[in-house]
């Protein structure tokens, strides 16, 4: 059935009328009548009773009426929710974070944006490292709050939002605990533990593409495979293996069995929103601009 076709039926079933259903709909009385006509050859039985005096739905109408009534409305609202959600005016906006500080920020954010928007519902949900792209590639978050580079089809890295110190996260036993800051060069020989396969290669490690020398050529050793950041610090302060992290580990991740060096030699560690590409809704842009003010 066309718009204009269900629009005509269900506004002639509430009136009654065909002069009262034109001036609704804004159309002619002759467009009404050869619309419902239209309609009734296609069902293939009337829909509505005609007299001189009075206009009534059939028996046959009046289920049609029930039937089709629950889906249009529904299909309005949906179309309403979308265009108030494209424009901006309200919706929910899903947001995860992965780590502590990307947590805290991103709570500053949605008290900024929800003072603007106060037709909008933020949820904040964190995920964790080995997933975050997954989550964010499937849906279940429109935004992600992680860390940089993203090199992943589909998705849109926004501005960085957060810079850190990148540092080698080492067993508290480790000679390397007691250096006041470290080079790349001493992940040669050590167990770099590893993320899962859905953390990019870069993510784990301290210059993008996938490291498996130093710049120095040197082998860096291949450590256990971890779920999480606190599995990865379990292991580390087992004596199980080393981890580059940011230098916010050391504040929000403190144990007495894991020492953060500084790295002397690598490029901080970026932090920034990202979303899946062309769903850049104007609620989306808004909360970026929100995150950048609160950067």
């Amino acid at each position: 059935m066309e718009r204009q076709e269900i629009e005509a039926f269900l506004t002639l079933a509430q009136e009654l009328h065909f002069g009262r259903t034109a001036e609704r709909l804004r159309v002619t009385t002759a467009r009404v009548s050869q619309t419902i006509r239209k309609l009734e050859r296609r069902v293939g039985a009337p829909l509505f009773e005609r007299t001189s005096r009075r206009v009534a739905l059939t028996p046959l109408g009046v289920g049609f009426v029930a039937e089709l009534r629950p889906a249009y409305e529904g299909v309005e609202a949906a179309l309403a929710n979308a265009v108030r959600a494209g424009r901006g005016v309200e919706g929910e906006l899903r947001v995860g974070f992965v780590g502590a500080a990307a947590g805290q920020l991103l709570l500053r954010v949605v008290e900024v944006f929800g003072a603007r928007r106060p037709g909008c519902v933020v949820s904040v949900r964190e995920v964790q490292m080995g997933g975050a792209l997954e989550r964010l590639r499937e849906g279940e978050v429109e935004l992600l709050l992680g860390c940089f580079p993203v090199e992943v089809a589909g998705l849109v890295a926004g501005p960085v939002l957060l810079s850190e110190r990148r540092m080698l996260a080492v067993p508290a036993s480790s000679v390397l605990a007691g250096e006041r800051s470290v080079s790349i060069e001493a992940l040669a020989g050590q167990e770099v533990l590893r993320a899962p396969c859905s953390i990019p290669d870069y993510w784990s490690a301290g210059r993008p593409g996938p490291v498996r020398r130093t710049p120095g050529g040197r082998v860096i050793g291949e450590g256990r495979e971890a779920a999480t950041l606190q599995e990865v610090l379990t292991l580390i302060g087992a004596g199980k293996g080393v981890f580059p992290v940011g230098a916010q580990a050391r504040q929000y991740y403190a144990r007495p069995d894991v020492v953060y060096v500084p790295f002397s030699d690598t490029p901080p560690l970026e932090w920034g929103l990202v979303w899946r590409a062309g769903e850049d809704t104007a609620l989306v842009r808004a909360f970026v601009a929100a995150a950048r003010e609160c950067a």
